[in-house]
């Protein structure tokens, strides 16, 4: 039997012990084009390392995840081939740092669907099977079916990794905790191009007694689908 995770600043989830069946991990955005070299983060001169850091221990998730039953979710974060999708502030945004997206790289044209920098790398590479969802922003749940995906399938609870920690993973978590989700992101399955930028990320969740959710890490929840 399951026990709670142990996590900051409560024992996760909040309503009892950790149950598979209503629990999904959410991977957000492990592409090639935020942790891999000529990708979109490698255009901008951030070191990959820091996107890079959360791959093994995600992987090890993963591997528990699946085998306890839990529902495993991808997300990607890419635009329309013909860009139709893409903000003009946010293409304008992108060409200042030298990463214009819709533009040619040694990974295709930046953040745009079909091409490889698009693809999820192969350390946490989706089953047959599991839901990928494709988004155009930020967050999972704008212009996505994710809210109708996790109904459907009864889930609850929601275990976050991903890149980045300060960007499309919490943005994720906090329209997942509006939805009423409760949500758990982990602070070694996740990072930012600015390691500030990660623990400040993490801290906010802890604020007013978890205002988004809770923190823990890969061993936390190993421990609790083992117990």
């Amino acid at each position: 039997m399951t026990k709670q995770v142990d996590a900051r600043p409560y024992a996760w989830p909040y309503d009892g012990p950790l149950d598979p069946a209503v629990t999904a991990v959410v991977c957000i955005d492990w592409q090639v084009d935020f942790c891999g070299p000529g990708g979109y983060v490698d255009a901008m001169g951030y070191d990959l390392a820091l996107t890079r850091a959360g791959l093994a221990p995600t992987a090890r998730l993963l591997a528990a995840a699946r085998s306890s039953g839990l529902t495993v979710i991808h997300t990607r974060e890419g635009h329309r081939p013909d860009l139709a999708d893409l903000p003009a502030n946010k293409r304008w945004r992108s060409a200042q740092i030298g990463a214009e997206i819709g533009s040619e790289g040694p990974q295709g044209r930046i953040l745009v669907q079909g091409e490889p920098g698009w693809e999820i790398v192969p350390e946490v590479a989706p089953l047959p099977g599991e839901p990928i969802i494709d988004k155009p922003g930020k967050g999972a749940f704008y212009a996505t079916d994710l809210d109708l995906v996790l109904r459907t399938r009864g889930i609850r609870n929601i275990v976050l990794t991903g890149i980045t920690t300060d960007v499309c993973v919490h943005t994720t978590m906090r329209e997942a905790n509006d939805r009423g989700y409760e949500c758990l992101i982990l602070s070694d399955c996740t990072g930012a191009t600015d390691p500030g930028n990660h623990e400040a990320a993490l801290h906010m969740v802890t604020m007013q007694g978890g205002v988004f959710g809770a923190v823990s890490d890969s061993a936390g929840v190993i421990a609790a689908l083992a117990a």
